[in-house]
């Protein structure tokens, strides 16, 4: 299956949407995000709140993301919301925690694990 798998072309867009999101992931606070993100749409007020960031660094790091490609912003008045710009973005970051599991066992362990 790894060997089927890696036959399928590869393209520069490719590489350069995994390196988007690989920078994104590479920071706690766009992680942080992203992962309040997959739960559902949020103001950046909001999400400020929620992680423990001011509202600079939140309006800093969403432009990130934005321009990443990751986040879709909704106009509603005179506010905005923030979601995932694709619903499948949700799915992947679940299955990466899925994933970091069984790499490092010990990042959650015991019956009171949340991470997932």
């Amino acid at each position: 299956m790894y060997c089927r798998a890696m036959s399928r072309t590869v393209t520069l867009t490719h590489t350069a949407a995994l390196s988007r999101l690989g920078y994104a992931l590479a920071d706690d606070t766009r992680s942080r995000i992203l992962l309040a993100l997959r739960e559902a749409p949020a103001y950046p007020s909001d999400l400020a709140d929620r992680i423990g960031v001011s509202r600079q660094v939140m309006s800093n790091q969403l432009a990130c993301l934005r321009g990443c490609g990751l986040v879709d912003v909704a106009p509603e008045g005179r506010r905005a919301s923030y979601r995932l710009a694709d619903p499948a973005l949700g799915s992947a970051l679940d299955d990466l925690l899925k994933l970091v599991l069984v790499v490092d066992p010990e990042c959650c362990s015991g019956t009171e694990c949340t991470c997932v």
